[in-house]
């Protein structure tokens, strides 16, 4: 077990310390949309159609960034998949201020080199079409992180917007199976009430919500109830707290001031150890007022800074997602 001030000691290895608060963000869609859209490059000469950009990155002292792979219904080919990832390593990863993590090393070298660490997960498992071949495959490459689903039914598991409410199927059973055994971290920001439960008695490791807010705040299917929220809690899972506008606000005319409630609900739950961040940025068209990239997570901080102690607000911004990452990866 790492100590709780892993976020101050992180900010010390970095070869500047300013800002002090270091920002682990555990989703953002850039692969998608530079899937989508074969014009764009990851690079800050993108800003005016990317969210993220490396020169954004380093401005809000972004110590880690998650990419999903996102392959659209429409779109489920197994070919769209190897595309995205290769979009990471020709893309995002030959940018110099860019670090590949596969394992807990990597971190700590990242961090050392004061660059910014690429961990590369999976939104929805449809286009595997259950083929565990190519998921130790993607697993070999780098992947380490793994929702079942997007919002719908696939082979494995039924979404929060499934009509029926279903939960695993038994080859999604083998599936979670098969990620712990390689050690790959499930993510259950997009998978049914029912598939929670199912995969969290079936599970012997820690899951995470990568991207989800408080139900009991903002009514979408997307988030959390509070029975969800304390089950990630008591196991040391982990909940992202997202922008997404009509997941902070059943209006979606969400301000910081909104953001931070949903982040205040979780720790009065007793989850200021298993809070992090998930923007996911560059996978909406819609902003929370006055968050609309990374180089604007430092206004979230300030807001933070004035409810929360320090040391709290630094394990939100990154303490608490390194410590989980450094607990779940391999050494080597």
């Amino acid at each position: 077990m790492l100590h709780n001030n892993i976020g101050r000691n992180d900010v010390a290895m970095r070869e500047s310390a300013a800002p002090a608060y270091p920002i682990a963000d555990f989703h953002c869609d850039v692969l998608w949309k530079l899937l989508k859209h074969e014009e764009l490059s990851f690079d800050d000469r993108a800003e005016s159609r990317m969210d993220v950009t490396p020169g954004r990155l380093q401005a809000s002292q972004a110590i880690l960034q998650t990419f999903a792979v996102y392959v659209s219904p429409r779109m489920t080919s197994q070919a769209a998949i190897w595309k995205s990832v290769d979009l990471f390593y020709e893309q995002v990863l030959s940018n110099p201020k860019m670090h590949l993590i596969r394992t807990s090393a990597d971190i700590d070298q990242a961090i050392r080199n004061g660059k910014t660490g690429a961990l590369l997960s999976l939104e929805g498992v449809d286009g595997l079409y259950g083929d565990f071949t190519m998921l130790r495959l993607l697993f070999h490459l780098g992947l380490r992180a793994v929702g079942l689903t997007w919002n719908h039914a696939n082979w494995a598991a039924d979404g929060v917007q499934e009509p029926r409410a279903g939960g695993l199927t038994a080859r999604g059973g083998q599936f979670v199976d098969e990620c712990e055994r390689l050690g790959i971290i499930l993510d259950v920001s997009h998978l049914s009430e029912r598939g929670f439960w199912e995969l969290a008695d079936r599970v012997k490791r820690p899951f995470i919500a990568s991207h989800s807010n408080a139900k009991s705040l903002c009514s979408h299917a997307r988030n959390l109830t509070d029975d969800q929220i304390k089950a990630l809690i008591a196991i040391d899972g982990r909940i992202g707290i997202t922008y997404v506008p009509y997941f902070v606000k059943d209006d979606g005319n969400a301000t910081i001031t909104d953001v931070l409630r949903h982040i205040e609900h979780v720790a009065a739950l007793g989850g200021t150890k298993q809070l992090m961040l998930g923007s996911d940025f560059d996978g909406i068209d819609q902003y929370v007022q006055s968050l609309r990239h990374p180089a604007d997570v430092p206004k979230l901080v300030e807001a933070m800074l004035k409810v929360f102690p320090e040391q709290v607000v630094i394990d939100i911004t990154s303490g608490n997602a390194l410590r989980f990452l450094k607990e779940q990866l391999s050494t080597s």
